[in-house]
């Protein structure tokens, strides 16, 4: 049984625009589209400033769930979930790895230091969009995510 739709927040932090254009696409064709906020990110440095509420993104909301790819200029995502899971205010925050990587060294690498969840971006458009979906499934509507302050 779904829970009901709330307001929810997602930070994507992606530095390919056609990659970020396709996620921001697949978030919208989503039925609960009106009750989520999908906040993109360039790179590991930004999504740490997002997520700290640091200088232009001082007014930022806390984020629910993070979509982290890895490979990013200025820091990339594993850097950045290591910095996540150091910071007492955002350890308990749900962080989803999702990368065109299906390297067993970056699977590894990623539930080492904590991530709850490696996803693998498909090139096939329609499974991307069912991926999105997916998601929104049980990351946004079926878990129980912590409050984060």
């Amino acid at each position: 049984m779904m829970t009901s739709l709330r307001n929810m927040n997602v930070l994507l932090a992606e530095d390919n625009p056609a990659e970020a254009y396709l996620t921001e696409q697949a978030f919208k064709e989503l039925e609960s589209a009106s009750s989520r906020q999908l906040h993109l990110v360039k790179d590991g440095e930004e999504a740490l400033k997002f997520l700290r509420r640091e200088g232009d993104f001082a007014d930022a909301p806390r984020p629910e769930l993070v979509l982290l790819d890895i490979n990013m200029p200025r820091k990339n995502g594993f850097d950045v979930l290591k910095s996540i899971r150091a910071d007492e205010a955002l350890r308990t925050l749900p962080v989803l790895m999702l990368t065109t990587s299906s390297s067993d060294n970056d699977i590894e690498t990623a539930y080492r230091e904590h991530a709850n969840c490696y996803l693998t971006k498909p090139t096939d458009i329609d499974q991307f969009f069912d991926l999105v979906k997916n998601i929104d499934t049980f990351w946004l509507r079926q878990a129980k995510l912590p409050f984060i302050h």
